[in-house]
């Protein structure tokens, strides 16, 4: 019986794409002066500088491993800042005289050249899932700490190859491309390197001495991803171009893993006796690497060695099971193909390197904002504007439906008159005391006149700025009409869209806040009479005595009113709450800038707004949750209507009527 021992496997790295050098900076350069401004491009130099020398330590390739994949992620974002703001093909208008050549990876003699980013970031990309796989290689797997990282790295070169597929591979594809960076390649390097990653677990769990039967489920996963890898090279287009030893290698590795699985699963049949099933899986390891080797041509000795190895301990395991099945247990051993797959745990995952490669906090050309990006920057503000003005509307009209409802209900203050006391509550004593320190009534006549002054010189302001702008504007026109197509600064009208929309945003502010101010004027003259009780001092001195109630409700009288100020204990609550979550939402709508985001994302921006978007939806389940409190709560404050319906109404028309006597005064 094979000892549990671990074994070194030969595994495989990819090698990296080759390029041809090429200047950044002057089409770059050039490409802000023309669509910006000089004084910009002249802003943007360190940045220009920054691109061009990464571009040319990622031509030179001379690096160690660690330092340069910092450098191709690194590279990588920079590529999406540039993507959004310097458009890189042959037409006119766009930067035309940049040309990106790469080399095949697997095929040096082809390489492809495009005026594309695109085609730049996919073999950026796709050198950066290469060289995670040559950290992972170089790894010393003999110790725990090199195996873990050899894990670690081919999950990441998977999660490269993985995300080269998903989100770039399509865009640099064409007639003018080469295989190694496209759909089918990039997916069968993914299972590769997940295959790998798979058999760096298997070497630790046979290191830990793990049960056989967990050493067969990995095992048997490390063979599927292997399998599933070769049935991609054997396909087009990649059955043309890859080498015969590379499909043999993988071809061979997915035998070897296979029958693992089944050499392991049989050593735990054996432990149970099971002497019939471990024959037949120990036949059919024996079958798997016997075909596989056929095709084994050209394989590297040590893993020729490996399958070897294995294939013999198979045999001598299989030659003592079948004697001791003759001589003792005499049990019908079942045909290979009846036998049921063996289970599989896969203990890896490609590795997300979205974050890594996310630009959206990159600082570089950050003064450079395209039209484009302006415009879905305002939409999106537009759509943000909408949710939150939604969810303010709702917590305000929850606000003002709590004060009509307790109102009609004379709450709480027939409460406070029940308490036989003519002192104040002290939040409401405080309230006075303020009012009166500003010069109650008459104060408030003053800030009126106040306001009005206020708003009568930000509308001259406004006035004043409108005309600048539309002095601006006549002025352009005018040197337009003077110089022709000489005159290429952009238009004033693209230049000043944002102080007028905020002009139109200052305006309709100024229109809302006198529409407001006339509505607290009326207030203010309609409850005049009633607010003069502001003016005596002590305040408690205008309030009238009132007796507490003689009602007898079965002595029931103090339970009820308990729980009735405990129940508007709770509403004020929710009313704080309100307050709070207002302020969570205007805190999270000045916080949110999305803009580095808008400049880098290559998706949809639809999709972006959506997930952007999404980030309010808890505070607007709170919203919700808020309101369903407060009318629950709002109904339980209300005479019930079954049990003692007639002594509870009576109760409140009692505190009704002290109410009405508190509200006259």
């Amino acid at each position: 019986m094979a000892a549990m021992t671990a074994t070194i496997n030969v595994m495989l790295a990819i090698h990296g794409k080759k390029t041809t050098p090429i200047d950044l900076y002057k089409p770059l350069r050039h490409y802000i002066a023309q669509h910006y401004s000089e004084r910009e491009a002249q802003d943007a130099e360190e940045d220009l500088q920054a691109v061009q020398h990464m571009r040319t330590d990622i031509e030179r390739a001379s690096d160690a491993l660690e330092a340069r994949r910092d450098l191709l992620q690194q590279y990588f974002r920079a590529l999406s800042v540039m993507e959004s703001r310097f458009p890189i093909s042959n037409e006119k208008e766009h930067v035309n005289t940049l040309y990106f050549t790469w080399y095949d990876a697997f095929k040096p003699g082809k390489k492809a050249t495009q005026q594309n980013i695109h085609f730049e970031k996919a073999a950026i990309a796709f050198n950066l899932g290469a060289v995670q796989s040559q950290i992972a290689l170089a790894a010393d797997r003999s110790s725990p700490n090199g195996l873990k990282q050899a894990c670690n790295s081919f999950q990441f070169a998977a999660g490269a190859f993985s995300f080269l597929r998903d989100n770039i591979s399509m865009k640099a594809s064409g007639s003018s491309s080469t295989v190694d960076i496209s759909v089918e390649c990039a997916g069968m390097l993914e299972r590769l390197m997940l295959a790998q990653a798979q058999e760096c677990f298997y070497e630790k769990v046979l290191v830990d001495n793990k049960p056989s039967s967990l050493c067969s489920k990995v095992a048997k996963q490390v063979g599927l991803y292997y399998e599933e890898a070769y049935a991609a090279l054997i396909l087009p287009p990649l059955n043309q171009h890859f080498d015969r030893t590379w499909i043999a290698h993988v071809q061979l590795k997915a035998a070897q893993f296979h029958a693992e699985a089944c050499y392991r699963v049989a050593l735990q049949l054996h432990d149970q006796e099971n002497v019939a099933e471990e024959i037949a899986r120990l036949k059919a390891a024996g079958n798997m690497l016997s075909e596989a080797k056929k095709s084994g041509k050209g394989v590297v000795g040590p893993l020729l060695d490996a399958v070897s190895k294995l294939e013999a301990n198979i045999n001598r395991n299989l030659d003592r099971a079948v004697k001791e099945n003759d001589r003792v247990y005499l049990m019908r051993i079942p045909p290979v193909e009846s036998l049921p797959s063996l289970p599989a745990a896969s203990l890896v995952k490609s590795a997300a390197v979205g974050e890594l490669l996310d630009a959206s906090k990159e600082k570089m050309f950050a003064g450079l904002v395209p039209d484009s990006s302006a415009k879905a920057l305002s939409k999106y503000t537009e759509m943000l504007d909408e949710v939150i003005r939604v969810q303010a509307e709702k917590l305000q009209q929850e606000s003002e439906i709590a004060r009509v409802k307790l109102r009609e209900m004379n709450l709480p203050d027939s409460l406070l008159s029940l308490e036989g006391s003519t002192s104040l509550p002290e939040h409401i004593r405080d309230e006075v005391e303020a009012v009166q320190i500003d010069g109650g009534p008459a104060g408030f006549e003053a800030e009126m006149r106040q306001l009005k002054d206020l708003r009568r010189v930000n509308e001259e302001l406004l006035v004043q700025t409108e005309e600048i702008l539309e002095e601006e504007a006549r002025e352009d026109a005018q040197v337009r009409t003077q110089f022709g197509t000489r005159w290429t600064r952009p238009q004033s009208s693209t230049l000043t869209k944002s102080l007028h929309d905020r002009a139109n945003g200052f305006a309709a502010n100024l229109k809302q806040a006198a529409e407001s101010d006339a509505r607290i004027g009326r207030t203010i003259r309609d409850n005049a009479p009633l607010m003069a009780i502001l003016n005596a001092r002590p305040i408690e001195a205008s309030l009238p005595t009132l007796g507490r109630p003689i009602l007898s409700l079965n002595q029931n009288e103090d339970a009820i009113v308990g729980t009735l100020r405990q129940k508007l204990a709770e509403l004020e609550m929710l009313g704080s709450e309100r307050a709070g979550l207002e302020d969570m939402l205007k805190d999270m709508k000045r916080k949110d800038n999305i803009l580095p985001k808008l400049m880098t994302t290559s998706g949809s921006y639809e999709d972006l707004f959506k997930k952007e978007l999404a980030k309010y939806d808890p505070v607007c389940a709170e919203v919700a949750h808020n309101v369903e409190a407060q009318e629950r709560l709002i109904q339980q404050i209300k005479p019930p209507v079954k049990e003692h319906t007639s002594k509870l109404v009576l109760l409140f028309l009692n505190i009704e009527k002290f109410g009405k006597t508190l509200m006259k005064a």
